[in-house]
């Protein structure tokens, strides 16, 4: 009976220590509202950059405002896609030590 208790599968599971998840989510929620903030600022930038283009006959100045709108919208795309992506790749977080892989979560049974 001793011999089986060698061959359980183990599954390490990180979790945060003690009440560090509060600062966590804390830390991450000045992170995305920080990232939102940079957002905002940068199609600021970019209007007035394409504005000021416009006003004063800076063909290069609308240009860079212009790329400048679209790299943001692309960056805004990817900064909620890429969450989701992680979060399918990484799955639950746990970890098996048994050596035989765990069937994904999607694939069929």
């Amino acid at each position: 009976m001793t011999a089986h208790i060698g061959l359980v599968p183990l599954e390490v599971c990180p979790v945060a220590p003690g009440n560090a998840q509060v600062y966590v989510d804390q830390i991450t929620g000045y992170v995305l509202w920080g990232v939102g903030i940079l957002f905002l600022v940068a199609v600021i930038v970019a209007v007035g950059a394409i504005v000021a283009g416009r006003l004063f006959n800076m063909t290069h100045a609308s240009r860079v405002g212009v790329i400048s709108i679209v790299v943001v919208f692309i960056a805004a795309i990817a900064y909620l896609v890429l969450p989701g992506m992680l979060q399918s790749i990484l799955a639950s977080g746990c970890i098996n030590t048994s050596g035989n892989p765990q069937p994904s979560a999607a694939a069929p049974q």
